[in-house]
């Protein structure tokens, strides 16, 4: 037979589902893995999609999808973040996060172009630029200065093939929150050489330690911005699968040409719930943000008290400890921990070289479970020690 596809034949499985797999094949597991709220949808939210069940709303919508959300969604950034869009022909409703992402590279990329990707990153963000014909080029970010964007380490690895720098704030899998002053300096460096940036704050409303920077609102960023985001985080969505792509509108075009190929519209019960998510369930999101900022203090304070050395996570979900003091890489860490304490929790090197000697853990979890994990993570430190 003819080979197959060399590109994607050449990319790993995603880290992060095989812990997830395992995990789920055994009893007593703590799962610290999936980035996955433990919220259930709000009930209004669920209550709108078994409405729009119910009345027959089982139709495709417009490609670009419903322009009620697409208002809604540009006010909320405007009113939140002073972010402008026109929701008719700069926003387009997409499948998650993920289907924005991956028609943003598309659009934006000719074969061999780069992107740069500060790393620890998200792993879905290298692979789906060499999907895209692009050639991802790393950077490092490290946790002694919080996972701080550097921009003079960005622009050492801008080259004449540059295209694009790729960013998360908050970032998964760090929890880092950039400041508005490394954001805009990021802005000046992209202007300075003629660069797209793509922001992923699909975590935004996860902000803990300080206010999100939308980074399309910054002087300058807009007309080479696309700003993605969604609603599975903090409204708890992610089976819904709605996201969304905001770009001037001669890359929001593109897109929306691709997605009438590919996905044709995100679905159309899932649409109506974000608006309903938009319009009444703000309470909501303000409650969910609280508990996972309780957490959040419960756990890294705890990480610290049983050894572990833990950046301050200013957004997201997660927590990224250091466990060199183990003595053990992170891939046989996280092994060990999960078959002898059942704890789950991510290799950082799956995340990119800089993320290894650390782990990921979800603090999207009930806290009775956390310090559960706490303990079992600290007899499984206690062990290695001996």
């Amino acid at each position: 037979m003819k080979p197959l596809n060399s590109v994607i034949s050449a990319c790993p499985p995603s880290g992060i589902r095989r812990f997830f797999d395992i995990a789920a094949q055994m009893d007593d597991v703590i799962s610290l893995g999936v980035g996955e709220p433990d919220f259930v949808t709000p009930w209004r939210v669920r209550e709108a999609g078994i409405w729009a069940l119910e009345h027959g709303a089982t139709t495709y919508t417009s490609n670009a999808g419903l322009l009620r959300l697409r208002e809604l969604i540009c006010a909320e950034l405007a009113g939140r973040y002073g972010a402008e869009y026109v929701p008719d022909g700069e926003c387009v409703i997409t499948a998650g996060v993920s289907e924005g992402l991956d028609l943003t590279l598309r659009v934006l990329l000719e074969p061999g172009d780069e992107v740069i990707v500060p790393e620890p990153c998200y792993v879905a963000y290298q692979p789906c630029v060499s999907f895209a014909g692009g050639r991802p080029v790393p950077v490092p970010t490290y946790a002694e200065d919080g996972f701080r964007l550097r921009t003079e380490v960005i622009e050492a690895a801008v080259t004449g093939q540059t295209k694009a720098i790729l960013i998360g704030s908050p970032a998964n899998p760090t929890g880092a929150v950039q400041t508005r002053d490394d954001l805009a300096a990021l802005v000046e460096l992209a202007v300075r050489h003629d660069l797209y940036l793509i922001s992923d704050e699909i975590y935004d409303r996860l902000t803990y330690t300080g206010a999100h920077t939308c980074l399309s609102a910054l002087p300058g960023a807009r007309e080479r911005t696309v700003l993605l985001g969604g609603f599975s985080k903090a409204h708890a969505m992610t089976g819904w699968r709605v996201g969304y792509l905001c770009a001037p509108t001669a890359i929001a075009d593109l897109a929306l040409r691709m997605h009438q190929y590919t996905m044709l519209c995100a679905p159309h019960v899932s649409q109506l719930a974000a608006v309903e998510a938009l319009t009444s369930a703000g309470d909501d999101v303000d409650e969910m943000v609280a508990d996972y900022d309780r957490r959040r203090r419960v756990f890294v304070k705890g990480l610290r008290e049983i050894g572990l050395d833990c950046p301050e996570p200013g957004g997201a979900f997660y927590a990224f400890p250091s466990i060199r003091s183990s003595g053990l890489d992170s891939e046989t860490f996280a092994e060990r921990l999960l078959h002898r304490h059942r704890v789950a929790v991510v290799p950082g090197s799956v995340f990119g070289k800089p993320g290894e000697g650390h782990i990921r853990c979800s603090y999207a979890t009930a806290l009775p479970l956390l310090e559960e994990a706490l303990d079992r993570i600290g007899r499984f430190l206690q062990e290695c020690s001996t």
